[in-house]
């Protein structure tokens, strides 16, 4: 293989749901594969509507957000199949020092590898997250190469009902996995930080916001009326125009969007080259 190649799997979790989060992670994919110069390539598989699930024939894994519990689907085939290729990506791993394999998990992806793992509590929030929020980076996030050439803290899209707290670190020492990221800090409200983002390994990293928005996709789920509605009902209309009037802005989602999965695929592509 080309050292200047890259073949990725796209996980589909959206279960036929409309989203942005697809197109935002092909945008990436496309513009790092021109920007690089690099003969990358992937395939989408439809894990969740269609049981279709990727092969062990590629070097890098993003399996993306998704609608719905990530705890009822406990036991379902195409849930056994996930979990099945991650345990044959760290087989995989563990066997090697060259060419090893990489897995981003965003947003569903990652509750789901939470609750494989025992890392925390899965739980429903009281209502729903939506909007640009501030995430704080812990000590360890500040010296992850993911998240090199963010501000500490970073604005990401959080979209979510469900989220992971209460952290077992005696869980996270036996795994090897490190906290890297967790939710702003909310004096005024008495409830527990959610986790943001966890290096489940050195291969293997996830968040629980999502990296792939973009200004674009960003718009069009603000203006839906619905939306509009429950996040000023949630955080009053200025915080609505606030964030309008933030998705062009340089230091935020589109910094976000530009430096946290590109740095996943560049040291995909540096391992591949080491190899």
């Amino acid at each position: 293989m080309d050292k200047r190649s890259l073949k990725v799997a796209v996980i589909d979790m959206n279960n036929g749901a409309p989203n942005q989060g697809m197109r935002g992670i092909q945008e990436i994919l496309s513009r790092f594969r021109n920007e690089n110069n690099i003969d990358l390539s992937f395939d989408i598989f439809d894990l969740r509507q269609k049981g279709e699930i990727p092969g062990m024939g590629y070097d890098a894994y993003i399996s993306s957000g998704g609608p719905g519990s990530p705890i009822e689907s406990k036991g379902e085939q195409w849930e056994n199949d996930f979990f099945n290729l991650l345990d044959q990506i760290e087989a995989f791993n563990h066997k090697t020092n060259k060419r090893k394999k990489y897995v981003f998990l965003i947003c569903h992806s990652f509750q789901l590898a939470c609750r494989k793992y025992e890392l925390g509590n899965v739980t429903e929030r009281r209502s729903n997250a939506f909007g640009i929020f501030p995430i704080n980076l812990t000590e360890d996030g500040e010296q992850d190469e993911i998240f090199n050439s963010i501000t500490n803290p970073f604005f990401s899209v959080d979209s979510r009902d469900w989220q992971v707290i209460e952290p077992d670190f005696a869980a996270f020492e036996q795994k090897g996995a490190k906290l890297l990221a967790i939710e702003k800090e909310r004096k005024h409200v008495d409830l527990e930080r959610c986790m943001m983002s966890i290096r489940f390994s050195d291969e293997i990293i996830g968040t629980q916001f999502h990296p792939e928005a973009d200004p674009v996709g960003m718009k069009m789920y603000l203006l839906q009326e619905e939306k509009k509605k429950s996040i000023v009902e949630m955080h009053g209309e200025q915080k609505y125009l606030d964030m309008l009037n933030s998705l062009d802005d340089p230091a935020r989602i589109v910094l976000t969007q530009s430096v946290i999965l590109p740095n996943f695929l560049q040291k995909a592509i540096g391992n591949l080259q080491e190899a």
